[in-house]
């Protein structure tokens, strides 16, 4: 199971992230979340990223946005250095595409609400990732859904990513209900609004990979 922590802003949570077997860190860039990182903190993460993989196995660094259109979003991504743009909202598919013209890698995150007819790859990202009604809000969303046999899961498909309201106790349940490619948790392992906990986020790549 593909586990990506988000929201990281530091050194020392992105080494103990991708140390307790991460495979993305994600770094916000929105003024408005309690997890806005600046240009400085995002090269930190990059930095101690970069360092583990000298030793370790590779892990894709995400540059998560909401607002800002997409090409800008992909010009930043390659200025900084990160593997992965996650343009998060109701972005279309020529903004999409605009950003792949520029950066190989970019995943869609949406949610049912705005778009039911989701499909994986429609918009030509390279990952869908299926968030609920309130990114960041940490809060548990409806999933049955995306049970086996519903029309949204026929319609996902494969190598779709699953997020919003997980955490360590109900990540594993999560999982076996929706069957998802990975899975993405921000402030389900956190102390507070933008404070990962060292050991959430080991009980929690634990638990998706029970």
């Amino acid at each position: 199971m593909y586990v990506k922590i988000c929201g990281l802003r530091d050194a020392a949570t992105a080494h103990h992230a991708v140390s307790s077997g991460a495979d993305a860190v994600g770094v916000v860039m929105s003024p408005r979340s309690p997890r806005h990182a600046s240009a400085a903190q995002a090269a930190e993460v990059l930095a101690a990223v970069r360092a583990h993989q000298r030793d370790g196995a590779p892990v894709d660094t995400v540059l998560v946005v909401n607002r800002m259109p997409a090409r800008e979003a992909a010009e930043l991504t390659g200025e900084l250095g990160f593997d992965v743009l996650q343009l998060h909202g109701a972005y279309t598919p020529h903004e999409i595409a605009a950003a792949a013209a520029l950066l190989p890698r970019v995943w869609r995150a949406t949610s049912l609400e705005l778009d039911p007819a989701l499909r994986a790859g429609e918009f030509g990202e390279e990952r869908l990732l299926v968030d609920g009604a309130i990114p960041g809000s940490g809060d548990p969303w409806d999933l049955s859904a995306l049970r086996s046999g519903t029309d949204a899961r026929r319609r996902l498909g494969s190598g779709w990513i699953l997020a919003g309201g997980l955490d360590p106790q109900n990540v594993t349940a999560a999982i076996a209900a929706t069957r998802p490619w990975g899975v993405d948790v921000s402030s389900g392992v956190e102390r507070a609004p933008g404070v990962k906990d060292p050991d959430r986020i080991v009980r929690f790549i634990r638990a998706a990979r029970r």
